[in-house]
């Protein structure tokens, strides 16, 4: 599939199958993400991949919201990624630190959509989540306090084939040019 198309087919996906997740694909997936661009080459993140049925349904049940459940299907997902955000190498944070820009942030960005596409390449659907318990995910993962998990990313094979129509604004109200309107 060309770039268009993989754009165009790749969505938040939030109903899967039961079918696994081979092990082959996602470790395609993690070789798009450290191929990832990141400033100064700081590369500040690492992944958890849960795939144990029970520590990946404790992290999905670790996404829902205290009212509503914002997130209950992540449970049907048969892999939950963690991003945990890792210190960036020193020539990035002086950076950040002139420029008052958290470029490690856009780092993560960067990577997650590299995740994302990857997937996507490959036929499986993913969804960032960026609602769920920290400390609680932290505890699960066996992630040290003094780091940071920015988003969790369910990862399975879509329970439908058809794309949703994408709802997106019009071209002039996203980009100018040579001045901003």
């Amino acid at each position: 599939m060309d770039f268009s198309q993989l754009v165009l087919h790749r969505e938040s996906t939030r109903r899967y199958t039961t079918r696994p997740v081979e092990r082959e694909k996602i470790e395609q997936i993690m070789e798009a993400c450290r191929m990832a661009p990141s400033a100064c080459n700081s590369q500040p993140w690492k992944f958890v991949i849960a795939d144990d049925k029970d520590v990946k349904t404790q992290l999905a049940q670790a996404s829902y919201g205290p009212l509503l459940r914002f997130n209950k299907f992540a449970d049907q997902a048969p892999v939950v990624v963690a991003i945990v955000g890792e210190k960036p190498n020193f020539l990035s944070r002086i950076g950040g630190n002139v420029k008052d820009k958290d470029f490690y942030l856009m780092d993560i960005g960067i990577v997650a959509e590299h995740f994302c596409l990857q997937a996507a390449e490959l036929g499986l659907g993913s969804c960032m989540l960026g609602w769920f318990d920290e400390p609680k995910a932290r505890e699960i993962l066996g992630v040290p306090d003094n780091k940071r998990i920015l988003l969790l990313i369910t990862l399975g094979y879509p329970a439908k084939d058809k794309i949703r129509k994408k709802i997106r604004k019009k071209p002039e109200e996203l980009y100018s040019w040579n001045v901003y309107s």
